[in-house]
């Protein structure tokens, strides 16, 4: 029994590790909620996301752009997606583009792409679009009165579908750039421009929703942090020995897991003993030339940097 125990710890270990990572959520649900969104836990000073109309610590974000978010998961894959797909587009009626629209001089950025807005606002933004005749034109347009309440869509024939009259307007921005639509209401969405990844960085977010006001928002993070790391170190290191405990090698685990295997398996076939103990021995020196072989191998690739 003390055999088996002393082989089979390792795995006991790192299993017992990923159980308790996976069943933190089911220990804080008395408490805290999740799968509803992702809830601003920290927003950096120098973040592009700060601001009177920006993210505040206790919103809750639900979605970015049409991508729907429900957990940090969602968060990261939403923002990867945005910064790797073109930029997406709005709808907007013949009529209000009209009407927000003024007479622009369009002119190329070194990265090739177009700039309209001239006045240096903040508030405004270059937008390109398509026209009856299939002509790219551009405009300058104040933002939010822009893509405010309207949907996201590729080209005019996805704004087809609601109205005869519309086009799809496509920010004109810079390489990497991306306008952000971040949805956290109750307050007005976030309009945000620059990289996906800015957000990535300066926004730290947590899926656990309190239930209770009188509940911190930090607490599932600290206690998430000290499940994770801990174990996950002792996932790591667990499963490692573990591994390297089953190679058939001299004085390792494997050695006894090895001798328990011809036994099983050759005790029938082979009925000499020392016949299987000589087949036991050179699979051992052969599993212990290779560890000590990877080994000097790994040793001499650290010193040779």
């Amino acid at each position: 029994m003390s055999k088996a125990v002393r082989i089979w710890h390792n795995f006991v270990l790192a299993l017992l590790g990923i159980l308790a990572l996976v069943l933190l959520p089911v220990i804080l649900l008395p408490f805290y909620y999740t799968g509803v969104g992702v809830l601003i836990t920290e927003v950096a000073e120098d973040s592009p996301a700060i601001g009177p109309r920006g993210l505040f610590v206790g919103d809750l974000v639900t979605h970015l752009q049409d991508c729907p978010v429900t957990n940090v998961q969602d968060w990261n894959e939403c923002l990867d997606t945005i910064a790797y797909e073109p930029q997406i587009g709005y709808c907007i009626s013949a009529s209000t583009l009209q009407q927000l629209s003024f007479p622009v001089r369009a002119y190329k950025r070194l990265d090739g792409s177009t700039e309209c807005c001239n006045n240096h606002s903040l508030t405004d933004v270059c937008f390109s679009y398509r026209n009856n005749f299939n002509k790219r034109l551009h405009t300058c347009l104040p933002a939010r009165k822009a893509i405010e309440a309207t949907q996201v869509c590729r080209t005019n024939k996805d704004c087809k579908k609601t109205s005869s009259s519309s086009f799809c307007i496509i920010p004109s921005l810079e390489t990497h750039t991306r306008l952000i639509k971040v949805k956290h209401p109750p307050q007005i969405d976030m309009l945000y421009v620059g990289h996906p990844l800015h957000l990535h960085y300066t926004v730290s977010i947590t899926s656990f929703i309190p239930r209770f006001n009188f509940l911190s928002i930090d607490l599932p993070v600290v206690v998430e942090t000290f499940v994770k790391y801990p174990f996950w170190y002792l996932i790591s290191l667990s499963g490692a020995l573990a591994i390297v405990n089953a190679v058939p090698c001299f004085a390792l685990d494997g050695q006894w897991i090895l001798n328990s295997f011809l036994d099983a398996t050759l005790t029938s076939v082979i009925g000499d003993s020392d016949v299987k103990d000589l087949i036991g021995f050179f699979i051992l020196l052969g599993g212990s030339v290779l560890l000590a072989a990877n080994v000097t191998l790994g040793l001499w690739m650290v010193t040779a940097r």
